[in-house]
């Protein structure tokens, strides 16, 4: 892999709670425990042990990002804060808290990086 755009943006997304129960055994098949916490730029986020989120959760998450990315603020979803959203995974089991970190890197699409140099 060669990362060559600088993103935006850092998320941490961290496992705050259970909706059943105390512990994700028999119900959660990525094993998330209180505390978990996941980092990513772009790609999926993955925790210190290099494992990665639940790939359902994932998919809830990215339109999320998106509109962090496009400019939006998380208080016009539900969020607590402009980069601060609580979700639940789809399955109805971890709750997790995802927090965007602005990094001072100019936007993908405004600095029309994905153009070609020399491309107008």
């Amino acid at each position: 892999m060669k990362k060559w755009y600088a993103e935006e943006y850092e998320w941490e997304i961290e496992v705050t709670g259970f909706l059943r129960g105390d512990r994700t055994e028999h119900y959660c098949r990525n094993g998330e425990e209180i505390g978990d916490r996941y980092r990513c730029t772009y790609g999926c986020p993955v925790n210190e042990s290099g494992q990665g989120i639940c790939s359902k959760t994932m998919l809830l998450m990215f339109p999320i990002m998106e509109a962090v990315r496009s400019g939006g603020s998380l208080e016009n979803i539900g969020g607590s804060g402009r980069y601060v959203k609580d979700v639940v995974c789809p399955d109805g089991c971890v709750l997790f808290r995802m927090t965007a970190k602005p990094l001072g890197n100019e936007n993908f699409f405004r600095g029309r990086f994905y153009e070609s140099p020399g491309e107008e």
